[in-house]
C-alpha cells in the first residue's frame, strides 16, 4: 500500500512530461530550450538599448513593429510553404539565416557601431524568416510525437519550454546589460542557434511528401483562408487571439519604461519583471502539460483572458516592486495559458494537410497583430502615459472575451463530432480502449 502511495508522485510527473518519451521529440525539445534562452536575452537587451540609445516609448514601439509585422503580412503565404514542402528542411533554412541575423547584430553591438537603423533594418529581416519559421515549426511538433493523444502534452511542454528560457533569459540578461552591457546578450544569442541547428539535424523523421501539384498558391491560400474562416471554432479562436494579442501583448513593450521610469530601477529590474511574468507563464504551461485531455480548454480559455485583463489593470498602476512582480506574474499566467490552450484546440481540430495554412493564421494572430499593437501603444504611452494605456489595454481584453465566453456552448456543439472521430469524448475513447485493450481510459473532464 505505501509502495504504491509512493509512486503516484512518480507516475505523475512521468505523465505530465510522457511526450519526452520520444526522441524527436527530445531532440527538438533541448535544442529549441537552448536557441530560445539566447531569444529572450536578445529581446531584453534589444528593449533595453532601444530605450538607452532613443529615450523614445514610440521607438520602443517601431522596433517591435518592424520585428513582428512581417508575421502578419506574409503569414499566409509562409502556411503555404509548410503544407507544400518538407517542414524540416524549411526549419533548418530559416534557423541558419536567424544565425546570421544574430551574428551580425552582435557584431554592430559589441563595436559600438550600432545604430536605431541598423535596428529596424535587421529586425525586419528577422521578421520575415520568423514568419516563415513559426509556420513550420508549429505544424512540425505534430509528427515528432507517434501518438496523437501526446500531441497536447507536447505543444504544452513547448510552451513551458519557452516560458522556462523566459525565466532564465530576462533574469540573465539583465545581470548581464549591468555589469558588461548588451552586447555579450546578443553574442550568446548567435551562439545558441547552433543548438537548436544540431538538433534538428539529428532528427530521424519518415520522407515527407508534400503535394506539389500545380495549384496556384493564392488558390492554396484561400483554400486555407476558407477552411480556417468557414468553420466557426476556428474563426473564432483566431479572432479572440487577434484581439488579445493586439491590445494585450504591448505590456512587454513597455515594461523598460516601467522598469526605469515607473520604479526607478535599471536593467536588473526589467530583468526580474520579465522572469516574474515567465513564472507565471510556466506555471500556466505546466498546467496545460498535467491535463491529460482537451475537453474543458474553452473554459480555461475564458478564465485566463479575465486574468490576464485584470492582471493588467492592477499592474498599470503599481508604484513598487513587490506588487508590480505579483500582478505581472498573474498577467504572464493568464497569457501564456489563453494562449497555448487555443494552441492546443486549433492543432486538435484542424485537418493535417491545412496544419500549415491554419497555424500560419495563428502566427498571423498571435505574432502579427502584437506589432500593430505595439505601435499604438508607443504612441498612446506618449501621449496620455503608460499608465492609463495599460489600464485600456487591460479593460479592452476584459470586454474582447465576452463574445468567445457567449458562443461557447455552440462550438463545443460543432467540435463535437471531430472529437467522436478522433476518440477524444469519453464515451468514445471507452469504447476504442474496450478494442485495443488500452490501460488507462482519458481522463474525463467536462467538455
Amino acid at each position: 500500500m505505501a509502495e504504491s502511495i509512493s509512486n503516484v508522485p512518480h507516475s505523475k510527473i512521468k505523465e505530465m512530461f510522457r511526450a519526452l518519451q520520444y526522441r524527436n521529440y527530445r531532440l527538438f525539445f533541448a535544442g529549441q530550450g537552448v536557441s530560445l534562452i539566447g531569444t529572450w536575452m536578445q529581446q531584453v537587451a534589444m528593449s533595453w538599448l532601444v530605450y538607452r540609445l532613443t529615450d523614445s516609448v514610440f521607438l520602443l514601439g517601431m522596433v517591435s513593429f518592424a520585428n513582428q509585422i512581417p508575421s502578419f503580412l506574409l503569414g499566409p503565404f509562409a502556411g503555404v510553404i509548410s503544407d507544400k514542402f518538407n517542414r524540416h528542411r524549411v526549419l533548418l533554412v530559416t534557423q541558419f539565416l536567424l544565425l546570421l541575423q544574430a551574428s551580425l547584430l552582435a557584431y554592430l553591438v559589441l563595436t559600438d557601431a550600432i545604430t536605431i537603423t541598423h535596428i529596424l533594418v535587421l529586425g525586419a529581416f528577422a521578421g520575415i524568416v520568423n514568419a516563415f519559421d513559426m509556420s513550420a515549426r508549429q505544424s512540425l511538433v505534430v509528427h515528432l510525437v507517434d501518438r496523437r493523444e501526446d500531441v497536447s502534452n507536447a505543444i504544452a511542454l513547448n510552451s513551458s519550454m519557452f516560458n522556462m528560457a523566459r525565466l532564465v533569459g530576462p533574469s540573465v540578461a539583465g545581470a548581464l546589460i549591468a555589469t558588461v552591457g548588451e552586447g555579450i546578450c546578443f553574442l550568446i544569442n548567435a551562439l545558441s542557434y547552433l543548438a537548436v541547428l544540431s538538433s534538428l539535424f539529428l532528427l530521424r523523421l519518415p520522407p515527407m511528401t508534400r503535394s506539389l501539384d500545380k495549384e496556384n498558391v493564392f488558390k492554396s491560400l484561400g483554400e486555407g483562408f476558407s477552411y480556417a474562416f468557414g468553420f466557426a471554432p476556428i474563426r473564432t479562436i483566431l479572432l479572440l487571439i487577434a484581439s488579445l494579442s493586439l491590445f494585450g501583448m504591448p505590456f512587454s513593450v513597455l515594461m523598460p519604461v516601467f522598469a526605469r521610469d515607473v520604479l526607478h530601477g535599471d536593467a536588473s529590474t526589467l530583468g526580474l519583471l520579465m522572469g516574474a511574468s515567465g513564472v507565471g507563464a510556466l506555471c500556466a504551461a505546466l498546467y496545460l502539460a498535467s491535463r491529460k485531455t482537451v475537453l474543458g480548454l474553452g473554459k480555461v480559455i475564458v478564465g485566463a483572458s479575465v486574468l490576464f485583463g485584470v492582471g493588467l489593470i492592477f499592474f498599470s498602476f503599481s508604484q513598487t516592486l513587490l506588487l508590480s512582480l505579483v500582478c505581472i506574474f498573474f498577467t504572464g499566467l493568464g497569457m501564456i495559458l489563453q494562449m497555448a490552450s487555443s494552441n492546443t484546440l486549433l492543432q486538435t481540430i484542424v485537418d493535417d494537410d491545412k496544419r500549415g495554412r491554419v497555424m500560419s493564421f495563428y502566427s498571423m494572430a498571435f505574432m502579427g497583430m502584437a506589432p500593430i499593437g505595439s505601435l499604438l501603444a508607443g504612441w498612446a504611452a506618449e501621449k496620455y502615459g503608460v499608465h492609463y494605456t495599460l489600464m485600456a489595454c487591460g479593460i479592452i481584453c476584459l470586454l474582447t472575451i465576452l463574445p468567445f465566453a457567449l458562443m461557447l456552448p455552440k462550438l463545443r456543439l460543432l467540435v463535437h463530432p471531430i472529437y467522436q472521430r478522433l476518440g477524444i469524448l469519453p464515451e468514445i475513447a471507452i469504447g476504442l480502449r474496450s478494442a485495443s485493450q488500452l490501460a488507462t481510459p482519458p481522463q474525463q473532464d467536462k467538455v
